[in-house]
């Protein structure tokens, strides 16, 4: 038998589980190093970079489920001091992310000893989840408006509303010291009920079970460096009996480009790339993604 306290934790991979003999299925996240990666880009707000953590968290979960080549974006945006998050999920597994936010209206909020929540920081607004399977698709889009105060609950009401599944799910952010200074982690985990049939029967009072459980999984837990997903889900679910189906990898990219910032300034007029034009003679533009800096010689675009 496997000592599942010596399994090897592994960061920056989400893992799909099915729980024995229930109708319930889900799936946990753990990153490290590629959300640390993706928060770093910018020096966003401590509660900035929390809503984008969970954002890359809830994208990983969500979109490691999708059975086709593309991508799964979701976004929120509202009239709060976060103006909008967004984060672009690769089906290859790569995530990037952005917030755009009012730095003294972020200040202001975050006043006090609570930190504010996903509704506290976008305020009024909706929540969208998009789903692209490339140029030759149409896009699919949900959209739901922001009603929770994380963007857990804001998950869980769409799910609700867009896809009919009764779906629980838990965010965490936090930095964290291993021994070479404080990073970034982020963690989550999912359950979805599988809806009943003529072989299942009834499948609420297993649902009811699962999210007993479900219920005691702490934020600690879920960005805990040295607590593998398999001991984590032994402690939830243990006495029912769960099982680990497939892990997928995860990493931080981006999809800026030399061509596609080329592309994107030759859609301006000569006068408005003339307007572009730095005292160094170039054209300079920044990926709003992932901070780099190209430099465009005018006369070639």
């Amino acid at each position: 038998m496997t000592d599942i306290t010596a399994i090897p934790v592994l960061d920056d991979v989400v893992s799909a589980f099915q729980i024995e003999g229930l109708p319930v299925r889900g799936r946990v996240v753990r990153l490290g190093a590629a959300v640390n990666e993706v928060l770093s880009h910018h020096a966003y707000p401590e509660p900035v970079a929390n809503l984008l953590g969970e954002a890359c968290a809830l994208a990983a979960l969500v979109g490691s489920s999708l059975k086709f080549e593309g991508r799964l974006i979701i976004q929120a945006q509202g009239d709060g001091p976060v103006r909008y998050v967004v984060v672009d999920y690769d089906t290859s597994g790569g995530l990037r992310g952005y917030c755009r936010f009012d730095a003294e209206e972020v200040a202001k909020v975050s006043e006090g000893f609570v930190r504010p929540g996903a509704k506290t920081l976008l305020g009024g607004g909706v929540f969208i989840m998009t789903l692209d399977q490339g140029p030759d698709t149409d896009r699919y889009q949900g959209v739901t408006p922001i009603e929770g105060e994380t963007l857990a609950l804001c998950a869980e009401q769409y799910f609700a509303q867009s896809e009919q599944t009764p779906t629980r799910v838990r965010l965490a952010v936090g930095q964290v010291d291993t021994g070479e200074g404080p990073s970034w982690r982020a963690g989550g985990i999912l359950i979805q009920s599988i809806a009943g049939d003529e072989t299942r029967g009834e499948t609420k009072e297993a649902w009811r079970h699962a999210q007993a459980f479900f219920e005691t999984t702490g934020e600690d837990e879920l960005i805990d460096p040295l607590l593998s997903t398999p001991t984590l889900l032994w402690r939830l679910y243990n006495e029912d009996g769960v099982r680990l189906l497939e892990e997928k990898p995860l990493h931080a990219f981006c999809r800026c480009s030399d061509d596609r910032i080329r592309v994107v300034i030759e859609s301006f007029t000569d006068e408005e790339k003339a307007e572009m034009v730095e005292p160094d003679g170039k054209i300079h533009v920044t990926c709003e993604y992932c901070s780099r800096v190209y430099q465009m010689d005018p006369q070639a675009v």
